[in-house]
């Protein structure tokens, strides 16, 4: 499983200087770029903290000092191009960055005061209503899996073990599906109504902090929900391109921990998840210059060049994903 192949192509066709300034590099969102994401005009935030975070798989995996400048060079340009700031307005936006970063930092880069921003809002986010959480964005009525998730999971790894297991504690009362064990989306805090939709995204967040806590139990029975509902033929379900494009792969990374976490026959599904849904994508990748082209679907082939304009896989969250799958892989 050729990994260095899948990060040479996301790379070489996604990321460029912001602005033309020296020193700078961010991805653009989508290849062969228009004008506007040759501008990184629309740069999608989210979708760079996890071209970022499969930066720093990436280094784990085969370390350079090339490799390094570049992760170094990113990060300073997502405050750039946040206009001097590292949060927005989503929590779960910044509840990835702040993720990615804490990564970073382990590689020996100062993070200190971009994490420490991101922990101050995400703290601020927590309110009683509809029994806890925090809200998917300010001024919203919502709270959501993909916030909670990635929140707790970033609590954790800071050490505010309170906040995680609160975090955590809330999804499992108030977003598990007691029949099947899937996690659904959120709940309308001003109604108290209950969005069901089953996102891959969502199952692959509460794995994790269930990880992060030691819930084993929890852990195992999102595994087991996500075999029986979410991958079909073994392989995660794609839920086509736009930040779509991410949900998948955002649940192999979490199976591929739970993998190397859990006890019996659970760690054994987790792998082959995640090892038959990356053997779906090699095989149905498309030859296009500088390298693979990922299906937004994995089982199925992405479709020959030229790309229509509609095609999810010209999205850089669609690659992106395709290769953050195949580090997941990787270490397996």
């Amino acid at each position: 499983m050729d990994v260095s192949a899948a990060e040479r192509a996301v790379t070489a066709r996604h990321l460029r200087r912001v602005w033309g300034l020296p020193g700078t590099v961010l991805g653009r969102s989508r290849w062969p770029a228009a004008l506007d994401q040759r501008l990184h005009w629309h740069w999608n935030y989210w979708w760079q903290a996890h071209l970022l975070d499969t930066l720093v798989d990436a280094q784990l995996r085969s370390p350079t000092s090339s490799r390094m400048t570049l992760i170094r060079s990113f990060v300073r340009s997502v405050r750039l191009r946040n206009f001097g700031r590292w949060t927005n307005e989503y929590y779960d936006d910044i509840a990835w960055l702040g993720l990615a970063l804490q990564r970073v930092a382990s590689l020996g880069v100062d993070t200190g005061p971009a994490v420490a921003a991101i922990d101050t809002q995400l703290l601020s986010g927590w309110t009683p209503a509809a029994g806890g959480g925090i809200w998917w964005r300010r001024g919203d009525d919502f709270k959501n899996a993909p916030a909670n998730g990635p929140a707790a999971i970033f609590h954790a790894r800071s050490g505010n073990l309170t906040r995680a297991r609160e975090m955590t504690s809330w999804m499992s009362s108030t977003l598990v599906d007691p029949s099947s064990g899937l996690v659904w989306d959120g709940i309308r805090a001003d109604t108290g109504e209950l969005v069901k939709h089953i996102f891959t995204y969502c199952q692959g967040v509460y794995l994790g902090a269930c990880l992060e806590l030691s819930l084993v139990d929890e852990a195992a029975r999102t595994v087991r929900a996500v075999a029986s509902h979410c991958a079909p033929g073994g392989v995660i379900r794609g839920q086509s391109g736009g930040d779509g494009g991410l949900f998948a792969a955002i649940l192999a990374r979490y199976l591929a921990l739970a993998a190397h976490a859990l006890p019996g026959s659970e760690a054994a599904v987790a792998r082959s998840l995640v090892l038959t849904s990356a053997e779906a994508c090699l095989s149905g990748a498309a030859e296009a210059p500088e390298g693979p082209l990922f299906s937004a679907f994995w089982d199925r082939p992405a479709p020959p060049l030229p790309l229509p304009e509609d095609a999810p896989e010209r999205d850089m969250s669609v690659q992106v994903g395709g290769w953050m799958l195949l580090e997941a892989a990787a270490t397996l």
